[in-house]
């Protein structure tokens, strides 16, 4: 048993060292150092990775930013955490064993008769909070509550704002992720094999593209409750296909090539030659189209909401926020608010985008 154990250790070492080196040898690579230089070189793409990086990462803790619960409560000698947990109204000295209210004055009266302090997030309201002490009917104009005012619910759009960009990043970036994948297989395969593989798929790929996905879309919500996932799954099914010509591209000039007929002479399988022997040269063209693929994802999505065929009602949502301001004239932040969201985020991977391809274009050299 401990011969056993120690095998499988040496042999995770092992493992582990090869990857390493891999890293640390694909990070001191000179070519990935030229890359480096030249993404770097594109000041406005570089400061834009770097602003829609702290922007996501601010969205990813919404909760701990703008939410309806505090961030931390003190009754009693005992601490409590409500944005993580749920506890009941009786924990407070309270008549209901439901979930607090945190907002409701009779809940705050009982934590500071007791000596407590409730501690409130940046933004004390989440994305579907309703504000119900507006001075003026919805959709009420900012105010130092409400910064940027709220929607013709009553809902804080600040809030919505922080939600809404932090569903559409995830949103697209895991649609890109799944399409590339799907799209980088299909292309490597139809390139890289040619002949009958390539003519047929190419007609498959004619036939499938000309589906218009906005119909299929509208035909499956009306018979099925619209989700996050299944909006995901049907918009993956035709998004795979933008990847699918450069690859194929790649592969097709590639695949001639007198280090792959090497490889396969020695007797190599053709899923080693393409993986390892082809596939990281088409992979170049490929990360540069990513950006600008994970833009559609978003721009597709925030169309969607806008017509009412995206996420479900009540979703923190970017397109949900510009048909209100479409509705309600009169309050212009709603349109403004979701238009300057909406171009930023775009724009800096817009941005972001440039910069990668000028990183991996073999013809852009530094002096």
């Amino acid at each position: 048993m401990n011969k056993l154990l120690d095998k499988t250790l040496l042999g995770n070492i092992e493992w582990e060292a090869t990857w390493l080196g891999r890293l640390n040898k694909a990070r001191t690579s000179p070519i990935n150092k030229r890359r480096w230089r030249n993404f770097r070189a594109n000041s406005r793409g570089y400061w834009a990775l770097w602003i829609f990086s702290i922007l996501f990462v601010i969205s990813l803790f919404a909760e701990l930013i703008a939410n309806d619960k505090p961030l931390l409560v003190t009754f009693e000698g005992g601490i409590y955490m409500p944005v993580f947990a749920a506890y009941p109204e009786t924990d407070f000295g309270g008549d209901f064993a439901t979930e607090a209210d945190y907002r409701d004055p009779f809940v705050q009266e009982l934590i500071e008769d007791a000596g407590g302090t409730i501690i409130w997030p940046l933004i004390p309201y989440s994305y579907d909070t309703i504000n119900l002490d507006l001075p003026v009917p919805a959709p009420a104009p900012p105010s130092a509550e409400n910064w940027v005012g709220t929607d013709d619910q009553g809902r804080d759009v600040v809030a919505r704002v922080i939600y809404g960009f932090r569903i559409s990043v995830l949103f697209g970036v895991i649609l890109t992720f799944f399409a590339s994948i799907i799209g980088v297989t299909v292309g490597a395969v139809q390139g890289y094999f040619g002949g009958w593989t390539d003519l047929i798929g190419q007609r498959l790929l004619e036939i499938w593209s000309s589906v218009p996905s906005l119909y299929l879309i509208i035909i499956v919500s009306a018979f099925l409750a619209p989700s996050f996932w299944l909006l995901l799954g049907i918009l993956l099914l035709f998004q795979w296909v933008a990847l699918v010509g450069v690859v194929r591209a790649e592969f097709l000039r590639g695949r001639n090539l007198e280090y792959v007929r090497a490889a396969r002479a020695l007797g190599l399988r053709n899923t080693s030659i393409m993986y390892k022997h082809v596939l990281p040269n088409a992979m170049v063209a490929t990360l540069t189209f990513l950006p600008f693929i994970l833009n559609s994802s978003i721009t597709t999505l925030t169309a969607l909401d806008f017509l009412g065929l995206g996420l479900p009602p009540g979703s923190p949502s970017l397109g949900e926020l510009l048909a209100q301001g479409k509705s309600n004239l009169q309050a212009p932040w709603l349109g403004f608010a979701g238009f300057i969201v909406i171009a930023t985020m775009l724009s800096l991977l817009v941005f972001v985008g440039e910069a990668v391809r000028d990183a991996f274009d073999p013809r852009k050299t530094l002096q």
